[in-house]
């Protein structure tokens, strides 16, 4: 069988991880290749994959463990794309909070899957937001084991791509670009908006060719590491809705509306917040990385009897704290015209990471 070609996207919670895979996607299938796309997560009821799926693309999904603490499943999941969609390419998403991955994840693919995979330079995608910030010496409004996760993240990179680049003036860019160099002159520094597409054949044309990949290992201190993940409440749900001729994009941005003004009153640090409501054939995606300026919306449900919503916050919280303002949220915008279903309801504190493998060296 052909060896195919890996990429892995790391990158903080809202960095905008899936949308580049999905534009990615597409880049690749219009050069002919076929592509997989495997999505991460500590729980099941992901809304990357069900709108990845829902675009044509063929996904597998590693849930319950991040990749580095359920390497197998990984292996699994590449199989699975190798043989069932033939892929060429291969494009990964880990856990947003998330590092350490050159010793957990590219080293031991890289020995332990040679001749399957060619793996590609490590990529960390970094909102320019929330990166200004940690180059200026800031926390980006996280708890600081959260930042010292995403600077961690950096530090290992072969690549930072820095993303949503229409969202800062080329001023602004150049700037920001200048200090990453500065900070981190091992990475190689590249811009990107999956928006507008700038930035993008270049950095698929470097991960594609090269093969210069997990070039370094850094030190990580592991009771860090774990505090910065536990620091954040994790929630996927996925509730059945049914009302009469129910307005379902008035109802998602009433919804996400909501959220947002509750996390902002509280000032907790948001990591994500994704739902898809879904409502036959059309569905609408909401997404909160932050303060409310960063909600976004895109796609309609339209008008109908019958929905289905999927949840996906990570939130500086305690899970059960993050699970009643969801609930109650929710309760509050269905009022006693929208009768609710819960079908799935996960809500967790990372535990502590234990990757089944962490090289020592770099695997040539």
């Amino acid at each position: 069988m052909k060896i195919t070609k890996l990429i892995l996207v790391g990158g903080f919670l809202g960095a905008g991880k899936t949308s580049l895979l999905w534009e990615t996607a597409q880049k690749v299938m219009q050069n002919g290749q076929r592509v997989g796309l495997i999505t991460n997560d500590q729980a099941p009821e992901l809304v990357d994959t069900a709108i990845l799926a829902r675009e044509g693309v063929n996904v597998a999904e590693v849930n319950g463990s991040c990749f580095c603490c359920n390497f197998p499943g990984l292996v699994d999941a590449t199989r699975k794309l190798r043989k069932e969609a033939e892929a060429d390419v291969i494009i990964a998403e880990p856990v947003g909070s998330c590092t350490d991955l050159s010793a957990t994840i590219v080293q031991p693919l890289k020995e332990n899957l040679r001749g399957e995979l060619l793996v590609g330079p490590l990529t960390v995608l970094a909102d320019p937001i929330r990166f200004s910030n940690i180059l200026n010496g800031g926390n980006a409004g996280l708890h600081p084991s959260a930042a010292y996760i995403f600077r961690k993240q950096l530090e290992e990179s072969d690549i930072i791509l820095i993303s949503k680049s229409d969202l800062v003036s080329a001023e602004e860019l150049v700037l920001l670009k200048e200090k990453a160099v500065l900070h981190f002159p091992k990475s190689e520094v590249m811009t990107v908006s999956s928006v507008s597409g700038v930035g993008l054949d270049e950095w698929l044309d470097k991960v594609q060719n090269s093969s210069d990949s997990g070039e370094r290992l850094v030190e990580i201190d592991y009771d860090v590491y774990a505090e910065g993940e536990a620091v954040l409440g994790w929630l996927n749900s996925t509730v059945e809705l049914t009302g009469e001729s129910v307005d379902w994009d008035t109802f998602a941005q009433e919804l996400m509306q909501g959220l947002s003004q509750q996390f902002d009153s509280m000032g907790a640090s948001v990591g994500h917040v994704k739902i898809l409501l879904e409502s036959g054939n059309k569905y609408i995606v909401s997404n909160l990385t932050g303060k409310n300026s960063t909600l976004t919306f895109r796609q309609s449900a339209g008008t109908s009897h019958q929905a289905r919503l999927t949840v996906n916050a990570r939130v500086e919280m305690t899970p059960e704290s993050l699970e009643n303002i969801v609930k109650t949220t929710l309760a509050e915008i269905a009022g006693s015209s929208i009768c609710q279903k819960v079908v799935v309801q996960r809500c967790l504190s990372p535990g502590r990471p234990n990757p089944t493998f962490r090289y020592d060296y770099v695997v040539k």
